[in-house]
């Protein structure tokens, strides 16, 4: 047979005989019982935050540099 059969079927035979042990800790079944407190859920609307706002015409962007621009900068 080929090599590269070798190389392909070794590794997966070898997965195969592997044994995957279970997590560590496991959720019990009981959870109903729990006594954990949980803040009861409240709706809030998906557009509550919304202001409408308008296009507006750009402002000359020299005025805009202008006054953003450090004070010592004479440019």
């Amino acid at each position: 047979m080929r090599p590269l059969f070798y190389v392909v079927a070794l590794p997966l035979f070898a997965s195969g005989c592997t044994t995957t042990l279970p997590p560590d800790v496991i959720a019990s079944g009981d959870l109903a019982a729990s006594e954990v407190k949980v803040r009861p859920l409240r709706y809030t609307s998906p557009v509550s935050g919304y202001t409408h706002r308008v296009p507006v015409d750009p402002k000359p962007w020299r005025n805009q540099n202008d006054a953003q621009a450090p004070e010592g900068d004479a440019s």
